[in-house]
Order: structure tokens, then sequence, then C-alpha cells
């Protein structure tokens, strides 16, 4: 897509205007790190645009801290101070699980993501906000603890102009099929091949 334009149009009917101001579902998979960074980079730019954006978290601990939840916790606090951007939603769907399974109760862990599955579905009904992040919803999903074919019907109907972006490793092939924007992140390189872990302000 060399200067941004597309390669191909559509004979569908819309004007330029319509077609490129469509919601988008867009996933962000694959083994490598940096899908949910890239999902919190966009939700940045909609922020900007004055969108309101909600977050849902489906990893980890309700105690992990991530500079990306401090981060658009402050810009919530300064649209509604100065009405600067737009307002800010974080919810955290975990229960101490990720992608790496986690000790506990797999039935309360499949209840939490349910629970948050629920809680989206009436976001997207009740057209709460305009750019969603489903972050590492892909794993609910993978494990059936969410139906794939509820979710893409709920997505693919949605109404409104919302925008989701999913992130996750091992998309499911249908979800995959119906997003609009597919990246699937690779590993090139990366400090840990050679020993080093994570660092602050890099991972966290």
């Amino acid at each position: 897509m060399p200067q941004g334009k597309p390669t191909d149009v559509p004979e569908d009917g819309l004007t330029t205007r319509q077609r490129r101001n469509r919601p988008l579902l867009i996933v962000h998979t694959g083994p490598m790190r940096g899908k949910s960074t890239a999902a919190f980079g966009m939700a940045l730019r909609a922020w900007n645009q004055g969108w309101s954006i909600g977050v849902f978290q489906f990893v980890k601990s309700a105690k992990w801290k991530v500079g990306e939840e401090a981060a658009f916790r402050a810009l919530g606090r300064l649209h509604e101070q100065t009405g600067e951007g737009g307002a800010v939603g974080w919810h955290k769907m975990g229960e101490g699980w990720s992608w790496i399974q986690r000790p506990g109760r797999q039935d309360d862990h499949a209840a939490s993501a349910a629970e948050g599955w629920a809680q989206i579905k009436r976001d997207l009904a009740a057209q709460t906000y305009d750019f969603y992040v489903l972050d590492e919803f892909t794993y609910p999903m993978k494990w059936g603890w969410v139906e794939v074919d509820e979710v893409v019907t709920t997505l693919r109907e949605r109404p409104g102009h919302q925008h989701v972006v999913i992130t996750g490793r091992d998309a499911a092939g249908p979800l995959i099929d119906t997003a609009d924007m597919v990246v699937e992140m690779t590993k090139v390189k990366h400090p840990m091949d050679s020993g080093q872990k994570g660092q602050r302000g890099i991972e966290w």
C-alpha cells in the first residue's frame, strides 16, 4: 500500500469518505511481544480525536500494574478536568491468569471471562465507547470460556461507529476471517534470546 493508497477499490456503491470511515475490527496476534503495545498506540490516536476509549484487560491479576493503565487513567482525568481528548474506561477482567496458565480454579477464571464478555456486549449494544481494546481476549476464546461464533456475530453486528481491537496469541480462524485488519507479530530478535529479562519502561 504505497503512500497509504488502497490497492483495490471495490464497487460497493460507497463514496470514498463513507468507505474510509467504516468502523473497523482489528486483530493483533502472533507469538511476538508488542500486540497490546500496538493496540494502545492506536487507542492514543483515538483519544486524541476525542473518541471515548474502553479497555477490557483479560490477563494477569488485578494487582498487576501496567504503564498503559496509569497513562490512560491520567488521560481520562485530563478529559474530565479540561474536556481534552475522550473519556476513558479501564476494566480488569482477569483473576490472576494469563496466556501462561496460572494456578487457580478453572471455573472461576472461566466465569470471570464470561462476565467480562457480557459487559462488552452490553457496552457495544449501548454504544458506550468509540474505541475498544480487548486485551488478550483471544485466550478466553481459545480455552472455550467464550464462544468464538458468538463473539464474531456480536462484533459483526455491532451498531453505530465502534472500532474494536483484539489482542492475543492464536487468534481463532473465524475471528481472523471476519476482521478488517489482522497483524501477526513475529520475532526476528529479542533481548531475552541472550538472557536479558524484561525491564521497567520497556515491558511495563
